[in-house]
């Protein structure tokens, strides 16, 4: 089995867009097919109207709690927020052509590391939080979404509905993910930690 590369499928999809557009064209593209007015989708995802025009046009880059309730509210994986969809079911994704996202207000970085296939569930992300910061509080998912974290640097404090429990480096936390969460970075270093969202199950 020949392994093919998702740079050429995706440059012609992209047509050297920015991420941002991409972001903007599949939030707008996504909401239509749903049949949701702007102010429908907004009060489903618990974001302004106004917010949601300017998403769609590439006018702000939304924070990744508000990406997280787009998403959630659109029934769709971040990642395939942050990526036009392909077909292919082997795929090699280069460092270069993984989406990223980079919240300006706190520094929080978020790279897509899976590939967007139709009818797969999973979300695999590279996370990085800089010293003493904070990802914000995302929204629950559906039931039956479960996350999976693993530490590859750092100390992370992960919350989860009213729990909190520190995750060294190394260690790897489970939960189900139908509460409202958050991670924050407790050491002087950034933190990176692998995140995979397993919405296989959703309901």
């Amino acid at each position: 089995m020949t392994v093919r590369t998702i740079v050429s499928r995706e440059q012609a999809a992209a047509g050297g867009r920015s991420q941002i557009e991409i972001l903007a064209e599949e939030v707008r593209r996504r909401r239509k097919e749903r049949g949701l007015s702007l102010e429908q989708l907004g009060t489903l995802a618990g974001v302004s109207r106004s917010m949601i025009s300017k998403i769609e046009r590439a006018e702000a880059v939304p924070s990744t709690t508000v990406l997280s309730r787009l998403a959630e509210a659109l029934g769709v994986t971040f990642s395939r927020l942050m990526t036009p969809a392909v077909e292919r079911e082997v795929l090699l994704i280069p460092a270069s052509r993984q989406p990223v996202l980079r919240d300006e207000a706190s520094g929080f970085l978020r790279r897509c590391l899976s590939p967007v296939l139709p009818g797969r569930g999973i979300d695999w992300v590279l996370n990085t939080l800089p010293p003493n910061g904070s990802t914000g509080e995302f929204v629950a998912h559906r039931r039956g979404v479960s996350e999976y974290i693993f530490v590859l640097k750092g100390r992370l404090r992960a919350t989860v509905g009213e729990r909190s429990i520190v995750v060294e480096e190394g260690d790897s936390l489970y939960f189900e993910a139908d509460a409202g969460h958050a991670f924050a970075n407790l050491g002087a270093e950034p933190c990176q930690y692998f995140l995979v969202i397993d919405a296989s199950r959703a309901r």
